[in-house]
């Protein structure tokens, strides 16, 4: 039956198809609303002890198979519901997703829920999460670089197993209101009671309080990033011994420059010089920039954009892609950036500043394809990469 739902949407039109996703993501906003107010009602009656279960979180997840994560979210913004009605009104008219909505609930009173939830409206979770941090600060974490414990249940794929280092405190203050762990919560499910340690214990909501702190997830697990206030992040890594070394030997040379070694400007400065550089390969930047031709220019026969045709073009572009589509919308991608000729190099295009623009990688392909076609792009990729962009084709 997937099979035949896949088959029958390759054929249908390009606007028809987001037609339909359109109407499917807000339908599904109706159900989660709907969903929500009913695990609502269901806590407040407590009909779960009368299904074998000791508490919602274990009904969510022991009868409605919800994931942990899943159960925690809404049974944390059913509650939030039940006080300020506003909250359901947004969820179901797509103002705001559940997981942003879990991290606002904390923070929301009767006197500032409509003003706090127009505010997050439209907001990715981590805009939300910054827009909390605004709001309700913590403090700077101590500045530490320790040496990680030996994991006893086996080797520990990745930089760990090397016994690298952490940069950050663990043992901080954490955000409340944010999505637990799910292998604690499946814990707390089994034994409400159970100890756990410091830096990952998230205690099961209960139907007489509200959830009590729990760990932040990061808006960027890769990064390791989380906010801390408008203008602070907490920055958390592994490293090897090797990075230690090297961090080590950096503040020893900088002291000149930062006198109380203070680990977080020792690696600000050197992520800036590093930046500068790479800024200056890619995008041409200069202290003493040179000007960007302005006419027309002959045709080159090399690819090469000229530095101070590729500063202009950051200039007016912002550094971001320019990308609009029909209704007005500018693409919002600031990273992974590529230069696209207007008129297409390969057929006589040239380099001067009116013909290129700032594209995201989605956008210049889109663009190559519409130069080119779409079946000459294809042709030029490896062949695991067609199939998996473009299933079905040969």
């Amino acid at each position: 039956m997937d099979s035949e739902i896949s088959a029958g949407l390759r054929t249908v039109s390009d606007d028809e198809l987001l037609r339909r996703l359109t109407a499917l993501v807000s339908q599904t906003r109706r159900v989660e609303a709907d969903l929500v107010a009913h695990i609502g009602e269901v806590d407040a009656r407590r009909l779960y002890a009368g299904q074998a279960c000791p508490s919602m979180f274990a009904y969510c997840t022991e009868r409605l198979h919800l994931s942990e994560a899943e159960a925690y979210r809404r049974i944390t913004v059913a509650r939030a519901a039940r006080r300020h009605p506003a909250v359901l009104s947004a969820l179901r008219e797509g103002g705001l997703h559940l997981s942003g909505l879990a991290r606002l609930v904390p923070l929301l009173t009767a006197e500032n829920c409509e003003a706090l939830l127009e505010r997050a409206t439209h907001l990715t979770t981590r805009q939300v999460e910054q827009l909390v941090a605004e709001l309700s600060p913590l403090p700077d974490v101590p500045t530490a670089m320790r040496k990680l414990p030996l994991k006893k249940q086996g080797p520990v794929p990745g930089p760990v197993q090397e016994l690298g280092h952490v940069l950050a405190d663990e043992l901080v203050p954490r955000r409340v209101g944010a999505e637990p762990l799910p292998a604690l919560l499946t814990a707390l499910s089994v034994a409400a009671s159970a100890a756990v340690s410091a830096s990952t214990s998230t205690p099961e909501p209960t139907p007489e309080q509200e959830p009590t702190p729990t760990p932040t997830p990061r808006w960027s697990r890769a990064l390791g990033i989380e906010p801390l206030s408008q203008a602070r992040y907490k920055v958390q890594f592994t490293a090897s011994a090797e990075f230690r070394d090297k961090v080590e030997r950096l503040t020893a040379l900088m002291r000149s420059e930062v006198p109380d070694g203070d680990l977080a400007a020792v690696i600000e400065r050197a992520v800036t010089e590093k930046l500068d550089r790479l800024e200056a390969r890619r995008f041409g930047t200069s202290k003493a920039p040179r000007k960007a031709p302005t006419k027309r220019l002959t045709p080159s026969a090399s690819r090469h954009i000229p530095a101070a045709v590729r500063r202009a073009v950051c200039m007016r572009d912002g550094n971001r892609c320019r990308f609009v589509d029909e209704e007005g919308r500018r693409c919002s991608e600031r990273h992974r950036l590529e230069f696209h000729h207007r008129h297409p190099f390969g057929i006589g295009g040239d380099h001067s500043p009116g013909n290129i623009s700032l594209l995201c990688a989605a956008h210049n392909r889109l663009m190559a394809e519409h130069d080119y076609g779409r079946a000459a792009i294809l042709r030029s990729l490896p062949s695991e990469e067609v199939h998996r962009q473009a299933p079905g084709t040969s």
